[in-house]
């Protein structure tokens, strides 16, 4: 096995992952849920699931390590006490397609530092922020308006350390996916998700990074357009169908535009 290199220190949280010298990375995919592939229909102790990671990194033939973690908040991204939405709880309930101990950041600022090949980089962080001020708030409005200064100051600030931790050991293409909202018709939610996505696409663009636009991806009504999992009883679920995961790999395309060499 590959153990990767050690350099805790820098970070608050130690990391250890390790890969097989065959699966060294050519795309580190960071993220959430939707850059996990989760499916709630899908027995996630026994069954791999894809998300729009593993359909880039197949249209553009480039080995994927996936670190993303279901309910990854920018928080628990980069401190082991952080603001979590049960990314923690979920990690001792299942798998996660690349094993590592410690925060996701730390895991891929070690697994950069010992890949230095690594093509590309993308990430997708703040729908979790949102859930975690929607559910303290009882989605009241005044309370979310209210809880929103805070939520994106620390949410600016976490970004700005997770992209000069990974920049000082990366400096090739950085991808940020904006957020697209399931609930087309809640006011509130779009406005608290233009924020994020605001403060998303101006912290990666200051440390030389680029926006994907995941929101134009899922414009309209993503539960009737297919783009979000259908479940049994006719409603859909917020995560990407496999049609909607096409559809965010094509919004980082976009934003690449010729293929990572």
């Amino acid at each position: 096995m590959l153990r990767l290199l050690s350099i805790c220190a820098a970070l608050s949280g130690c990391a250890s992952a390790a890969l097989s010298e065959d699966q060294a990375p050519s795309y580190v995919a960071l993220g959430d849920s939707v850059a996990f592939g989760y499916d709630p229909r899908v027995d996630l102790t026994r069954d791999e699931v894809r998300g729009y990671p593993e359909v880039l990194g197949e249209r553009r033939g480039l080995s994927v390590a996936n670190l993303a973690c279901p309910g990854e908040a920018s928080g628990g991204f980069v401190d082991p006490r952080g603001a979590d939405n049960k990314c923690r709880e979920n990690r001792l309930e299942y798998p996660l397609h690349v094993e590592y101990a410690g925060t996701q950041l730390a895991a891929a600022v070690e697994l950069l530092a010992a890949n230095p090949s690594t093509k590309l980089v993308t990430i997708g962080l703040g729908a979790n922020d949102i859930f975690l001020l929607e559910q303290k708030c009882g989605r009241v409005l005044s309370c979310v308006l209210g809880g929103l200064v805070t939520t994106m100051h620390d949410y600016e600030k976490n970004l700005a350390f997770t992209f000069a931790q990974l920049r000082k050991v990366y400096d090739g293409p950085l991808v940020a996916l904006t957020i697209y909202n399931p609930y087309p018709g809640d006011s509130t939610a779009q406005y608290a998700i233009d924020k994020v996505n605001e403060a998303l696409a101006h912290k990666v663009e200051a440390y030389g990074g680029i926006v994907a636009d995941g929101m134009a991806a899922f414009a309209g009504d993503p539960c009737k357009g297919g783009l979000l999992i259908g479940m049994p009883d006719g409603s859909c679920d917020v995560h990407p169908s496999e049609q909607g995961a096409a559809k965010l790999a094509d919004a980082v395309e976009t934003a690449l535009g010729a293929p990572v060499e």
